[in-house]
C-alpha cells in the first residue's frame, strides 16, 4: 500500500467540505472561461471588428497561457503556499476581467485574455494541492477529487450555455464580468476556510524552462494560424519549426536538471503516456469543432445566443451524466476499452457533422453534437486517476498537473488547428462566389470570415445582402464538414491508441 492510500484518522468536517466548495468554484469557472466566448463571437466581432486570426487568438490565447504555466505555478505554489497563490490568482482574475469587459480594441482584448490565462494557471494547481492538504482521509479525498473533476466537466460543458443566457440580456462583456463575483467569493472563502500549506523542500523554479515552454507553444500556434492565409506559408513553417526546436531544447534541459520543471521521464510510463496522448487527441478533435458548431447555430441558422445555448444544453447535460457514470463503469470494464468505446461513438458524431449543409442542417448538427460531445467523457473523467495512479505518490502532483495541462492544451490546439482549417476552407470557397457591385470593404470583410459577411450584409440592400450571405453560409458549412473529417480521423487515432496503450490496465473494482 502506498503512502497516498494511508488514512491517518483525521476525517474532514463541515469546514473542510465548505472549503471544497471554494476549491470547486474556480475549477469550474476557469474551464468555463475556455468556452464561454464561443457564443459571444458574433456580437464581439460585430462590435470590435477583429480579423479572423485575431478572433481565434481572443478565444484560445487564454487556454494556451493557462496550459503552458500550470506546471510552473504548481511548483511556485509549493514554494510560497497554495492558498496564497490561489488568493492572488483570484484577485488578479477579477481585476483583469473588469479590464477585459471594458476593452474596445481587439489587440488589447487578446492581451487581457492572455493575462487571464496566467491568473487561471495560478489557481488550478492550487485547488488540487489544497484538496490533498485539506482531506487526510483517503476515501474522503477520493470523493473530493471526484467532485473537483466533476466541476471541470460542468464548467467545460456549460460555458457556451451560460454565455448564451448572458448574451440574451447583456452584451459579450458580461462573459467577463460573470467571473468577478465568483472570484471575490473564492478569495474570501480561501482566507476563512482553507489551510495555508507549503512544501519546505520544494525545488527551485527554473525560469529559463518556463520561457522555453512558452517559446515552444506560441510559435507553433502562430504558425498554424498563419497556414491558412495567403502569402504566409514560409513564415508559418519557419514559426512552427522554431517552436518545435524550442520544444526539443526544453525536453533535453529537463532531462539534465536535477530538479526539472516538468519530469518528462513520466512519459516513459506506458499508462501515463497513453492516457495523456489519448486525452490530448480527443480534446484537440473536440475543441475546434465545438467552436464551429456554436458559430453555425448563430451565423448560419440565425439563432439568438440563448437559443443556440439551449440547443447545446442537451449535449452538455449528457456530458456531465456520462462523466459521473464513467468512474462507476470502470470498476467492471477495463478503462482502455471504456475510453476507446467512447471515442468510437464520438467518431460517429463527427461523421454526422460531415453531412451538415447550409440549409436544413440544424437537426443533423444537433444530433451529431449530442452523440460526439458526451462520448469524450470517459477520457475526460478517467485520465487524471489513470495518470496519478500509475506513478509513485511523491510524483502525484506533477502527474495531475500533466492531466490538467493536456485538457487545456488540447482544447486550445483544437481551436487553433481545426478552427484555422475551417477558416481556410471558408476563404477558399467564398473566393469568386461574391456578387459584383459590392463596396471594397464589404468584399474584404466577407472574404475574411462568415462573421464579416454577416456584418457587411447588414449595410446592404435586401437582395444584395442575400446574395452575399448565401455563398458565405455555404462556404462556412463546407469548412465545418472538412473540420469534422479531420476531427473524426483524430478521434479514430485516439481510440486505437487507447486500445494499444491502456488495455493492460484492469478495472478498478
Amino acid at each position: 500500500m502506498s503512502s497516498a492510500d494511508v488514512d491517518d484518522g483525521r476525517r474532514a468536517g463541515l469546514k473542510q467540505w465548505l472549503g471544497l466548495v471554494v476549491l470547486v468554484l474556480p475549477a469550474m469557472l476557469l474551464f468555463m472561461m475556455l468556452t464561454i466566448l464561443f457564443l459571444a463571437v458574433p456580437q464581439l466581432v460585430a462590435e470590435l471588428r477583429p480579423t479572423s486570426t485575431q478572433t481565434l487568438w481572443i478565444i484560445d490565447i487564454y487556454g494556451f497561457l493557462m496550459a503552458g504555466l500550470l506546471v510552473t505555478m504548481g511548483t511556485l505554489g509549493d514554494r510560497i503556499g497554495h492558498r496564497r497563490l490561489l488568493i492572488a490568482g483570484a484577485v488578479g482574475f477579477a481585476v483583469v476581467s473588469l479590464a477585459a469587459a471594458n476593452t474596445s480594441d481587439p489587440a488589447l482584448l487578446i492581451l487581457w485574455r492572455a493575462v487571464l490565462g496566467v491568473a487561471a494557471a495560478t489557481q488550478m494547481p492550487a485547488t488540487l494541492g489544497l484538496i490533498f492538504a485539506t482531506f487526510a482521509d483517503a476515501r474522503q479525498r477520493g470523493v473530493a477529487v471526484g467532485v473537483w473533476s466533476g466541476g471541470i466537466s460542468v464548467g467545460t460543458g456549460l460555458g457556451p450555455v451560460l454565455g448564451g443566457a448572458l448574451l440574451e440580456t447583456f452584451s459579450w462583456r458580461a462573459a467577463f464580468l460573470v467571473a468577478v463575483p465568483v472570484m471575490v467569493v473564492v478569495a474570501i472563502g480561501a482566507l476563512l476556510l482553507l489551510p495555508d500549506t507549503r512544501n519546505p523542500a520544494a525545488g527551485r523554479l527554473d525560469l529559463f524552462s518556463v520561457a522555453l515552454t512558452l517559446a515552444t507553444l506560441l510559435p507553433i500556434v502562430y504558425g498554424v494560424k498563419e497556414l491558412g492565409k495567403d502569402g504566409t506559408l514560409a513564415t508559418a513553417l519557419v514559426s512552427i519549426v522554431a517552436g518545435l526546436g524550442f520544444g526539443v531544447w526544453f525536453v533535453l534541459r529537463q532531462l539534465r536538471l536535477p530538479e526539472p520543471l516538468l519530469d518528462v521521464r513520466l512519459f516513459a510510463h506506458r499508462a501515463v503516456s497513453g492516457a495523456l496522448g489519448v486525452f490530448l487527441l480527443a480534446a484537440i478533435a473536440l475543441g475546434g469543432v465545438y467552436l464551429l458548431v456554436t458559430q453555425y447555430l448563430q451565423l448560419v441558422e440565425g439563432l439568438s445566443p440563448l437559443q443556440a445555448g439551449l440547443w447545446v444544453l442537451p449535449g452538455a447535460a449528457l456530458l456531465v451524466l456520462v462523466s459521473t457514470v464513467s468512474p462507476v463503469l470502470v470498476r467492471r470494464v477495463r478503462p482502455g476499452y471504456l475510453i476507446a468505446g467512447g471515442l468510437a461513438v464520438q467518431l460517429i458524431g463527427y461523421l454526422m457533422l460531415t453531412q451538415v449543409g447550409a440549409v436544413g442542417g440544424l437537426p443533423l448538427l444537433v444530433a451529431g453534437f449530442m452523440v460526439l460531445y458526451p462520448a469524450v467523457a470517459p477520457s475526460m473523467a478517467l485520465t487524471t486517476n489513470l495518470v496519478v495512479g500509475s506513478v509513485p505518490p511523491q510524483k502525484a502532483g506533477a502527474a495531475s498537473g500533466l492531466a490538467t495541462t493536456c485538457s487545456d492544451l488540447g482544447i486550445s490546439l483544437g481551436i487553433a488547428i481545426i478552427g484555422s482549417v475551417g477558416a481556410a476552407v471558408y476563404r477558399t470557397r467564398i473566393s469568386g462566389e461574391l456578387p459584383g457591385g459590392l463596396p471594397p470593404e464589404a468584399v474584404a470583410a466577407s472574404r475574411d470570415s462568415l462573421d464579416g459577411a454577416v456584418s457587411a450584409a447588414q449595410g446592404l440592400p435586401g437582395e444584395l445582402a442575400a446574395a452575399v450571405l448565401a455563398p458565405a453560409r455555404e462556404a462556412f458549412a463546407g469548412g465545418l464538414n472538412v473540420a469534422a473529417v479531420i476531427a473524426a480521423v483524430i478521434a479514430g487515432g485516439a481510440a486505437v491508441l487507447a486500445l494499444l496503450q491502456l488495455r493492460h490496465i484492469p478495472p478498478t473494482g
